[in-house]
């Protein structure tokens, strides 16, 4: 039965239930989990690195992106390298399962804290920085959720991590 469904944790999908391939909103749901623990980590320590630098607005929230993209790439990776595969291998699903998915809550994310009026302008101990900065995470959480449904339903995203769990 494991042959025929390659490339995807069964015991993750809900039978019977249509949309995306049958993949579950909590499959769909725990890769997004998976991926915003890495953009928030990312997120808070660029801003904290921005700021204690004293750099401004654009450069600390491009350092915060770059950021995000690594420590959601370093999760998959831990887990895919854990299962025993070679690094180039792991690599490239990590890109692959995660690209889409840190680019969208990234999206989300960073255009929700540049839009809010003065949320740009907010420092590290203001409230206002991390009221915004929850309430975009959670944003990107909802919209990004959507997103990793579709493409687990059709093999990629995190379905291409799933083949490595052991």
């Amino acid at each position: 039965m494991e042959q025929q469904h390659e490339g995807h944790d069964h015991e993750h999908h809900e039978p019977g239930h249509g949309g995306a391939g049958g993949v579950s909103w909590a499959t769909a749901a725990r890769a997004t989990l998976h991926c915003l623990t890495g953009c928030a980590i990312g997120e808070v320590l660029g801003m904290v690195i921005g700021t204690a630098l004293g750099w401004g607005n654009v450069p600390t929230m491009v350092l915060a992106i770059v950021l995000a993209f690594f420590f959601g790439y370093a999760l998959t990776l831990r887990g895919i390298l854990a299962a025993g595969v070679g690094l180039r291998t792991a690599v490239r699903v990590a890109l692959a399962a995660d690209t889409l998915s840190i680019a969208v809550m990234e999206l989300i994310d960073n255009g929700m804290i540049a839009l809010w009026p003065g949320a740009m302008d907010a420092h590290l101990s203001d409230p206002l920085f991390w009221i915004v900065l929850a309430i975009a995470l959670a944003a990107a959480f909802v919209i990004t959720t959507p997103v990793n449904k579709w493409m687990i339903g059709r093999g990629k995203g995190h379905a291409v991590v799933h083949q490595y769990h052991r």
